[in-house]
């Protein structure tokens, strides 16, 4: 039985975030300005089909899922990596902080100058539209955050965390995981997240924080030429 995690676009879209769906009941994408995430139900010629109907010339989007990624005749990977997809398990350590508030629509252009530096993942100013955003200013100037971004029932995906260069090494992405993830605790979701295969120091954080391996998860950036 597949788990509602090892398609984590398709099944947030279909439940919990099916109002930023574009496409129906085969493919469906998040809405480009908020997210560049797509899935398709199935692997079967019908749902590849649909999901190219969605990617229109020079469009790009994201795949992510536990199965192998499969594509229709006109759309190619343009990149592809693998990740680990990691469960928050209780108990987490409880963190407080008076530095971490929660960020706005007015920070928008500061979250993404910290995203554009610091390359968490894929990042929009449509962020905040799926979940909520919290982060550490120093004297005014916005240095680490971290966020929600797919939910699902019963959970909730840990996301964005990053910090400035120049604040590497005093904790802050520790203290903006642990703090976002017992968030999502507190309202009796689970978290979850993803990191790259490759990104050994991310795995070792979260696993010193109370996160471990679900499941490898194929991520590919998809594009129709033209």
């Amino acid at each position: 039985m597949k788990h509602v995690l090892d398609r984590p676009v398709w099944s947030a879209l279909e439940t919990r975030h099916r109002y930023f769906a574009q496409g129906g009941r085969l493919a469906r994408r998040y809405s480009p300005s908020i997210a560049l995430f797509a899935a398709t139900a199935a692997d079967d010629a019908e749902s590849l089909r649909a999901l190219g109907e969605l990617v229109g010339p020079g469009e790009s989007m994201i795949m992510a899922q536990a199965d192998a990624i499969a594509l229709p005749a006109g759309l190619s990977a343009t990149s592809s990596a693998s990740a680990m997809q990691m469960v928050g398990e209780q108990p987490l350590q409880a963190v407080r902080d008076e530095r971490v508030q929660r960020l706005t629509q007015h920070d928008i252009p500061e979250m993404l100058a910290l995203a554009s530096l610091t390359k968490p993942g894929p990042f929009t100013s449509g962020a905040l539209s799926l979940g909520d955003f919290w982060g550490v200013k120093v004297e005014g100037r916005l240095v680490a955050m971290a966020g929600e971004r797919m939910k699902q029932p019963g959970y909730t995906e840990l996301s964005g965390v990053c910090s400035h260069p120049e604040f590497r090494g005093a904790g802050l992405g520790r203290l903006m995981s642990l703090f976002v993830a017992n968030q999502i605790f507190a309202r009796g979701e689970v978290p979850y997240l993803h990191a790259y295969a490759t990104n050994a120091a991310a795995i070792r954080l979260y696993e010193s924080i109370g996160f471990r391996l679900r499941s490898a998860i194929n991520v590919a950036v998809v594009q129709r030429a033209g």
